[in-house]
């Protein structure tokens, strides 16, 4: 189990900040600076390092952080299987990227909740970068993942393939008929936020060939995924993401898929 030594290194890990995790501790800073010192004359190594003024994790920090939060998951576990009977309702508690979330779930859930109906749900729709580090932490059971992940970091396996497309309003005009990504710089790409793992399928595309997103004329960022959708709609830009979000757009002819030679499948 945690002491309270493992639980202020985990509080700064959380703010890199030694003064804000004394205040959520609600203890004194040099008793933070205490504690940290403690861990590391124990396991005769260095946690946390400095980058000019930036607090780091050393090599060795970033082990014992990887450990102690799946010692903070498991006791939460524990303690969660003390306290329930046979009586208590069995508590489904996850996390879900917005395309799986908004466009793969829905219907799956429904079916599953008419065979499990006294199953208690917690379900957070969020990116893949916000989703792993609520994992990391201990804060859900597992994660529904689209896109690009440490895979060496975690347990996985794989629950279906999407395909991934290139997809523009239904009357939008190419400045040069498309083929390849390099036949796409000169139009407006609308594309989700950082962290997302629709983005980071994307940006490896390019990178496979040689260019980046600065290489675009211009560049629209959209974190919600029907506004996104609404830009396209609207002739806007064009974006690239996965069939499952907009299959009822390419059936009701609102959107166009767009060939991509190089665009992985």
């Amino acid at each position: 189990m945690l002491d309270f030594r493992t639980t202020t290194f985990l509080t700064v890990c959380k703010y890199m900040n030694f003064t804000q995790a004394a205040e959520e501790l609600r203890i004194t800073q040099p008793a933070v600076c205490q504690h940290i010192k403690y861990l590391e004359t124990n396991y005769g190594t260095k946690l946390f390092s400095y980058e000019g003024k930036k607090l780091q994790l050393t090599r060795a920090g970033k082990l014992f952080h990887k450990t102690l939060s799946t010692v903070a998951y498991d006791d939460q576990l524990l303690r969660k299987s003390m306290l329930q009977d046979d009586h208590l309702v069995s508590h489904l508690n996850f996390g879900a990227t917005r395309t799986i979330g908004e466009f793969v779930l829905p219907e799956r859930l429904a079916d599953f909740f008419k065979t499990h109906p006294s199953i208690l749900l917690t379900m957070i729709v969020e990116n893949t970068a916000y989703l792993l580090d609520k994992l990391q932490s201990g804060a859900i059971d597992f994660a529904l993942l689209e896109g690009y992940f440490p895979k060496t970091e975690y347990s996985f396996i794989q629950y279906s393939r999407e395909n991934y497309v290139f997809v523009a309003g239904q009357n939008y005009s190419f400045k040069k008929t498309p083929h390849l990504l390099e036949d796409l710089l000169n139009e407006t790409l609308i594309i989700r936020e950082s962290g997302s793992g629709t983005r980071a399928i994307f940006e490896k595309n390019l990178e496979k060939q040689n260019l980046l997103l600065s290489d675009f004329k211009q560049i629209l960022e959209i974190g919600d995924i029907s506004v996104l959708k609404n830009f396209v709609k609207n002739n806007l830009g064009v974006t690239a993401l996965y069939e499952a979000a907009v299959t009822e757009e390419l059936k009701n002819g609102q959107l166009k898929k767009i060939v991509i030679d190089d665009l992985q499948k």
